[in-house]
This record gives structure tokens, sequence and C-alpha cells, in this order.
């Protein structure tokens, strides 16, 4: 899904997942949650909710709701699941994660949109957001969380180059962020992080289609506003968190 035809930058159609998440990995996730038999499946900050479909597909007995406030990506998530047959099983619901009334649900699903369970206007908290998902899960349900943590304290470079105002205190260790999931009231079943190879895919999959855009219209009334964010991102990761920031997948099962 591109934007070529409609002469606009193109916007996250070359990603499989809006996040450093391999296929193969995603899949193995899927399997081991629908292993448990899960009835329904909620997704925090769906996207368009490839790891949802995927789940449904291993789990055909369940249902899903993925709820997010962008609706281009939730239309993406209906054409996806209606050309995979799962548009009877599946609905994509436009709103704010912060209170929904969706849940309890068997499986929940929240792969870097903890910050849409938190407080707005204040700083993310991964504790508020992990309290807020075991509100939504059954006891001895599942949940996916997919997390930012530290492999190590940035520099004060690395920090700069990141995104404005970017600071320690921004995430946690691998280590302290477990911990939190066994203080909200799960026992960490599954521990994975992303491999480099995934960030690699991810952060050239996130850019391809626009550098490509850009490179063939240099001098597009939206060129040089599309250069200028595209040549910041891609700084960001090369300049600041390459190698620093890490993405954890934990899979946690609610304590009763």
């Amino acid at each position: 899904m591109t934007s070529y035809d409609s002469g606009l930058p193109p916007r996250l159609g070359g990603l499989t997942f809006h996040g450093p998440l391999s296929e193969s990995r995603a899949d193995r996730i899927a399997g081991r949650l629908a292993a448990a038999g899960p009835a329904d499946v909620l997704d925090i900050g769906c996207g368009w909710g490839e790891l949802l479909l995927r789940v449904l597909e291993a789990a055909p007995g369940a249902r899903g709701t993925g709820i997010d406030i962008n609706a281009e990506d939730l239309a993406r998530g209906r054409a996806l699941a209606e050309s995979r047959g799962l548009a009877d099983r599946v609905a994509f619901v436009e709103e704010s994660a912060r209170g929904t009334g969706l849940g309890p649900a068997d499986v929940v699903l929240c792969l870097g949109a903890s910050q849409a369970l938190c407080e707005p206007g204040q700083p993310h908290d991964p504790a508020v957001a992990l309290r807020a998902l075991r509100s939504l899960v059954r006891p001895g349900g599942r949940v996916v969380l997919g997390e930012g943590f530290w492999e190590r304290t940035p520099t004060d470079a690395e920090l700069a180059g990141m995104w404005p105002g970017a600071h320690i205190g921004d995430h946690l260790g691998l280590g302290a962020l477990v911990d939190l999931t066994v203080e909200a009231g799960f026992r960490p079943v599954w521990t994975e992080t992303a491999s480099t190879e995934e960030w690699e895919e991810f952060e050239s999959g996130y850019r391809h289609d626009t550098e490509v855009w850009l490179a063939a219209r240099p001098g597009h009334p939206l060129a040089a506003e599309t250069r200028e964010r595209t040549d910041r991102q891609r700084s960001a990761w090369l300049h600041g968190y390459r190698g620093v920031l890490g993405i954890a997948y934990l899979t946690l099962v609610a304590a009763a």
C-alpha cells in the first residue's frame, strides 16, 4: 500500500509490522497464544492489526477487536481482514485505549502502544500501563507487551541524537521492566528481544517507499518537508538509538 498514484509521499506501505518484529517471531508468538485456546483477543493501539490477524488465523475459534485512533491504519486492517477471510471475526474500532470498556479478554496485545494507556500529558510510565493491561485480561489470560528498554545506558551524545527531549528516564533496563510485570500481577512466561536484523528491516522498511518517492520527485511541493522529516528519522536511529534502544516482547500470564 503506497501513495504513489496520489502523488503524495507514501506512508508505511512497505511494513508488515509497525515495529522491529519479524514474521517468524510473530508466527511463533501467535502459535503460543493460540495453544491456550483463547475465545477473544484485544489489540491495544493495533494500527492495522497484523499480529492480531495472525493470532486469529492460528486460533480459528477466537474473535478479535483492535482499537486505535488512526483511521487510515484501521481501514488498512479492515482491508487485510477481508482479504484473508477474517472480516466476520474481527472488528477495528476507532477509539482511545485509555478507559476502554472492551475488556477483559483472554489475550491482550500491546505492541509499542503502552503510552496509550497512560495519563495524557504525563511522562510515559510502564507501571501505569501494566496495571491497565492487568485490568483488561482475564485471570490466566495472556498479555503480549512490546516495550522499549535500554540495552545499555545511553551517552549524552546518543541521547542528543535521539528524539527531541530524550533522557535516560524514558526507558528502564530489561530486568527492571520484567520486575514491573511481576509487581503488576503477571508471571513472565516468555522474554525475547528484537534482533539487530529485525531493527534494520524495520528502520529501512519504515523509510524505503519514502526514499524512493523522494529520489523520483526532488521538485515536488512536499519534497523539502518530507526530506527533512525522513533525514531526521534516519539520523535519530543511526546517530542515536541504534544498538542502545531495545524492544522486548514479553508474554505474560495474569496471575489469579
